[in-house]
């Protein structure tokens, strides 16, 4: 081991630079050593399982069952959750949770059969067994998850941490989803899955795994019912998955089946029982409400790294603007910062930054800056200086500063887990709306320290305060960047109270969508991640963050252009649409590929702004109901199992229906419809679902189609919102939702419900409102008469 870190000590000083490769390699050492003097040394261990029943305790919503050594607590919620923690332990305190919902008064403890015990409430049984085994029913007895009873590994004599497992089986027909960003996905085959935010330190693809964001939330889709599971622990662990099979071996259905192993937390669990829309809906009530970003940020975004200057800025709009080109947001990235340090600014390149932003802003297009969490330190630096006097940084065991290595070089890290050092780096953001920034990406956050062996991040045993609770890194680790996201939306909302905060955060945990979204990192140029593009944006929906998007185009290397131009038709279609590439990558604007993508790509901006009202109403739905924008084709009809495994194309909220090109050289496509009748929205031609289709799919587009009898809120010719309704199936009605939001304020749009249906030979849009139905308020376009 020794001679193989001499050796990748060696390899970074040639590689990274000589400066910088040292650094790498002394930030190595320097974290080996600490973990060896902060951490305690795993010994002698014993296991132990819960044993034999011995009593119980009823309470709200369910109570307490005693084993011989341990104790389960479960209760049922209001909203129809079940909650059980093992040694006792409650729901909180949780980094995920938004607030913890009242029990069921409704729900009660009852003896079972062979000694165990039950849970019974309006949506969900709970069945305990004598020796720990937990299963959750349906109403109708149907088994949807059973966990055996879990296993502890405790060191002998006290002190440490324990290990545990827990394993589960569900149906043979479920699937799974979710665990967060997954480029493998969105349906998780059989494998491992670990549970450690990972910046990989290269562009990656769908065979990579884990990424910045993991989440131990699983999304399973069954026959019976869709479950979502959570357990509540930010440690280190790793999800084995494993799924069913019907029929198999003399004709018995095999079980799916689900082994999760933590260093260490709580072994306490979250699950909810019902459709996908039921399921999400309970999760975002019980870890909050995604954040509605501003309009402009449902806009078009451009990005690249080595941007040079305000000249190269002002060149790029202007091109925009000469091609006639859509563009709402420019972001800048670490080379605009002064020696790559925080809350600064390179006056050389960006003279006048204030200036290049309100002239920006006048054109209708933002400013974003980059937030990395590093702080030089270095005497002098103003932000390190704030810190040190605000005792704001991570230490180690000994009382010491933890230092790591980043873009500025030698770096302490805030500890985000402490109220106070989040209302201090919170503050910070003074600076750059000064500067004329109106939004925030944030970067490295996972969080990451350059080293040339070992993990690139904090020293396991360095410390944080937790929330007053303490800890070490070990715990920290997940939820980092989910409190630097809390701590510049607090700050924000202090600093800009008339504006909803634009966060984009690369790495994050259960409940990031309370403070914003997210985008795929540094995913690989090439068509393997232009399909991983598309599994992050659907599995990260399915855990309840439902704005993403990725670096169009990938982060590294040179698409060509029929590459360029797919990515760019698909990113048109997801919530967070950006182009951005690497230092190395070269120019990603759309005329550096040619006259016919130029104009291809016109287009799509052009839908991409005519669609703008609806990408707002489905924010405000996320919203209200925690549904994502982008769906799997499945989410209305989760028993339709042709459904379920397509996984190469997906539904933008109720009304639209979405089949990107995700390989070389097609021209057309094949595209699984749900049920019911699907206009393609350029030529109009119907189509009649369950069933596949074949569809065009020529260089200038991709497949859109347009579920019969939506009403699709769009922007007019004037700028002002319009209704495209598409013509129910005979005999039948239709509808849809508009949430007129053109701002970026808190105000509570009104959400307008219109209903579609032939009347006569004409198909006739009513607005219904609380007086009944009553014409439309606003102008309506009628499609699909036509379509075959």
């Amino acid at each position: 081991m020794e001679g193989r870190d001499l050796v990748r000590s060696l390899k970074a000083v040639g590689s990274a630079g000589a400066a910088q490769g040292v650094r790498t390699v002394r930030a190595a050492w320097r974290r080996r050593r600490a973990d060896a003097a902060g951490l305690p040394p795993r010994g002698t261990e014993r296991a132990r399982v819960p044993g034999p029943v011995r009593n119980v305790e009823p309470g709200p919503g369910g109570g307490v069952v005693r084993f011989a050594r341990s104790e389960l607590r479960i209760a049922v919620a209001v909203n129809g959750a079940v909650f059980w923690g093992w040694d006792g332990v409650g729901p909180e305190p949780s980094y995920a949770l938004a607030g913890c919902p009242e029990p069921d008064p409704r729900a009660s403890l009852e003896p079972d059969k062979d000694g165990g015990w039950r849970v019974v409430a309006e949506r969900v049984t709970v069945v305990v067994s004598r020796h720990g085994a937990v299963e959750v029913l349906t109403p109708g007895g149907v088994s949807l998850r059973r966990e055996l009873p879990p296993r502890w590994w405790e060191p002998v004599g006290g002190g440490g941490t324990s290990r545990w497992m827990q394993r589960s089986e569900v149906a043979a027909d479920a699937r799974f989803f979710g665990l967060g960003g997954r480029a493998s996905g969105p349906r998780l085959r059989d494998g491992a899955y670990r549970l450690w935010n990972t910046d990989p330190g290269r562009a990656f693809g769908p065979g990579d795994d884990p990424l910045y964001i993991t989440m131990p939330v699983q999304l399973v889709v069954a026959d019976a019912a869709t479950h979502l599971v959570f357990y509540d622990t930010s440690w280190d662990g790793t999800v084995t998955l494993r799924e069913g099979e019907e029929g198999a071996g003399s004709g018995h259905d095999r079980a799916g089946t689900c082994e999760l192993r933590m260093d260490g937390g709580p072994l306490r669990c979250w699950m909810m029982v019902g459709t996908p829309a039921r399921v999400l809906h309970t999760w975002a009530t019980l870890t909050g409400a995604p954040a509605v970003p501003p309009s402009w940020a449902l806009g078009h975004h451009h990005s690249r790294r080595g941007f040079g200057g305000e000249q190269e800025v002002r060149r790029i709009v202007a091109g925009y603007q000469q091609h006639d080109l859509p563009l709402d947001a420019v972001h800048l990235d670490i080379d605009h910062l002064d020696a790559h340090e925080v809350f600064t600014v390179d006056e050389e390149q960006f003279p006048k930054l204030p200036v290049l932003a309100e002239d920006l802003r006048r054109d209708g297009i933002r400013l974003v800056s980059i937030i990395d969490p590093a702080v030089k330190a270095e005497a002098g630096n103003a932000v390190y200086g704030s810190g040190r006097a605000e005792d704001a940084f991570v230490r180690d065991a000994s009382g010491q500063l933890v230092q790591g290595v980043l873009w500025p070089g030698e770096s302490v890290y805030p500890d985000f887990t402490h109220a106070r050092v989040r209302a201090w780096w919170g503050r910070m953001y003074e600076e750059r709306l000064g500067q004329g920034f109106a939004g925030f990406w944030h970067g490295m956050n996972e969080p990451t320290s350059f080293t040339a062996f070992g993990e690139s991040t904090l020293p396991r045993s360095a410390r944080h305060a937790l929330e007053g609770l303490g800890g070490d890194h070990r715990e920290a680790h997940n939820v980092y960047a989910l409190c630097m996201a809390r701590a510049a939306y607090e700050g924000l909302r202090e600093l800009a109270p008339e504006e909803r905060p634009f966060i984009c955060s690369r790495s994050g945990w259960a409940g990031l969508q309370r403070y914003g979204g997210t985008w795929s990192g540094d995913v690989a140029t090439g068509w393997p991640g232009l399909r991983a593009s598309l599994s992050l944006v659907m599995g990260l929906g399915l855990c309840g963050v439902p704005y993403s998007g990725p670096d169009v185009g990938g982060f590294h290397g040179s698409p060509s252009p029929e590459l360029y131009l797919r990515w760019f038709q698909l990113g048109a279609y997801l919530p967070l649409f950006r182009t951005h590439t690497s230092l190395r990558a070269g120019r990603r604007e759309p005329w550096e590929f040619g006259a016919d993508v130029l104009a291809h790509a016109r287009v799509v901006l052009v839908e991409r702004r005519r669609l703008v009202p609806y990408f707002m109403t489905l924010a405000h739905l996320a919203r209200r109901t925690g549904a994502p924008y982008v769906r799997p084709l499945w989410w209305g009809a989760p028993e339709d199992r042709a459904l379920r495994g397509c996984e190469d194309a997906f539904l933008l909220g109720d009304c639209l229906l979405v089949a990107p090109v995700l390989d070389p050289g097609a021209d057309r496509r094949a595209v699984q419809l749900p049920r019911g009748r699907w206009y393609d929205t350029v030529t109009e031609q119907a189509y009649e679902g369950p069933g596949q289709v074949l569809v065009d799919a020529p260089l200038s587009r991709i497949p859109v189609l347009a579920r019969a009898g939506a009403v699709v809120p769009v922007r007019g010719d004037d700028g002002g919102l319009e209704l495209e309704a598409w013509a129910p199936a005979r005999g039948r009605t239709g509808g849809g939702l508009a949430v007129s939001d053109a701002g970026d304020g808190w105000a509570e749009p009104e959400i307008e419900r219109y209903v579609t249906r032939w009347k006569g030979r004409r198909v006739v849009v009513e607005r219904d409102g609380e007086d009944g139905m009553s014409e439309p308020p606003r102008p309506v376009r009628v499609r699909g008469l036509h379509g075959r």
